[in-house]
């Protein structure tokens, strides 16, 4: 079962702005950025407390911290795998490129878009072939 706070008491997205504006790496920015367009795992409250932290007076990505928690955050199995997959970007964690099987076609384009940013490339289109 997935806890997350109403909308009211936090603004996800501008979370999310944050996290990848602040990020410190391109790593970071990545990994970020994809959660930023998934959106539901920042409403999560325990992926927030585990995740955000305020350093030098900006909020920040702790990512060494969300990877303790992985598995005690009640996530189903396609969060889990996102957020396993997110988490190797940053150089953490040793989930399996085949956990890309577990993930809905929102997620899996999400995560394609975010492995090209990663690799510095921001031309390739991700999408829908015709």
């Amino acid at each position: 079962m997935t806890t997350t706070t109403p909308a009211a008491e936090v603004d996800v997205p501008r979370l999310g702005e944050l996290l990848v504006r602040n990020a410190k790496s391109g790593r970071d920015r990545a990994a970020a950025q994809a959660l930023a367009e998934e959106e539901t795992l920042l409403a999560h409250k325990g992926v927030r407390a585990a995740l955000v932290v305020k350093k030098g007076g900006r909020m920040t990505a702790y990512w060494e911290g969300l990877m303790g928690r992985l598995y005690t955050l009640s996530l189903d199995d396609e969060q889990r795998a996102f957020l396993g997959l997110v988490l190797s970007m940053v150089g953490i964690g040793s989930i399996p490129l085949t956990a890309v099987e577990s993930l809905d076609e929102r997620r899996l384009l999400i995560f394609q878009r975010a492995i090209a940013r990663l690799a510095g490339n921001d031309r390739i289109a991700v999408g829908t072939r015709l």
